[in-house]
């Protein structure tokens, strides 16, 4: 599989966190981000709402447990294989339960379970699961100590295209960007004094629909986190907010669409990462 950021054309379909309390974090989700809860067991509770999936699984809170990359068809995912065998990536059984026969999955350098497949049920912009505030999941962020190895995992191993990269004075990676699609990123990563997930991100699209998801959080007493504000790489306004488990939620809109366009590197600077004011630095 080339660097080609339309090629892969894979998206990030949906996450999966563990957590102390599965149910209370499950319905969180439901009653903020606009979404229905099924309960699949007392360990593991499913919530949907217009392109968008969360799993909460029994388990270690903040704590990712899997992460779903969709692929527009078997070629494509059947290459995204070949990519990373032949990059000595090792293949590990699909524990997904949104992905057809044929699916898999890869730890990468933190040890973070990545699944790749076809979804089951195809949708589209115009045709989700169910009617609702539009804001499909978009984006997963890691915290690293070894930013480097992120970028050697995902871009030299897997073929993600590297769209951004934040520097610091001496040259030190500080944040990558990486992405399957047209869309800034896909996955990207914080150098930082810990390893886990910084965020997960949802594409509201417009600063409109940013404003129902904030009235929709408001209304149940969850006050903002950070933002509103717009970052550098990727230009997309944001708001953040903490769930019960203290995982970050952003929400997202007007992220850029890149098609194969040369590398921005960026200063790791507080203006880099809030155009409009306060910033929350990793490193």
């Amino acid at each position: 599989m080339s660097h080609n950021a339309v090629q892969a054309g894979a998206y990030l379909h949906h996450v999966a966190f563990e957590s102390a309390d599965p149910e209370g974090l499950a319905n969180f989700y439901a009653a903020n981000m606009d979404m229905d809860v099924e309960k699949i067991s007392d360990t593991e509770y499913r919530c949907t709402g217009p392109l968008r999936r969360f799993v909460a699984v029994k388990g270690e809170d903040k704590k990712l447990a899997y992460a779903g990359l969709a692929y527009r068809n078997a070629e494509i995912l059947a290459a995204q294989r070949a990519t990373a065998e032949s990059n000595g990536v090792e293949i590990l059984e699909n524990v997904s339960p949104y992905f057809e026969d044929g699916a898999f999955a890869v730890r990468d350098n933190d040890g973070h379970l990545i699944c790749m497949g076809v979804a089951k049920t195809r949708t589209t912009a115009y045709l989700p699961e169910r009617d609702g505030i539009h804001a499909p999941t978009q984006h997963l962020t890691f915290a690293s100590q070894n930013v480097d190895g992120f970028k050697e995992f995902y871009v030299d191993k897997l073929g993600f295209f590297l769209s951004d990269r934040v520097l610091h004075e001496n040259g030190d990676l500080a944040t990558v960007f990486t992405t399957t699609n047209h869309e800034h990123h896909t996955i990207a990563c914080f150098k930082s004094d810990r390893t886990g997930v910084d965020h997960h991100s949802y594409e509201a699209g417009t600063f409109e629909n940013i404003k129902k998801f904030c009235d929709r959080f408001a209304a149940n007493d969850v006050l903002l986190t950070w933002g509103p504000g717009r970052h550098g790489p990727g230009n997309n306004l944001f708001v953040f907010y903490t769930d019960p488990d203290g995982n970050w939620i952003e929400i997202s809109g007007e992220l850029e669409n890149i098609y194969d366009r040369e590398v921005i590197d960026w200063p790791q600077d507080p203006r880099t990462l809030n155009k409009w004011g306060r910033a929350i630095l990793r490193s």
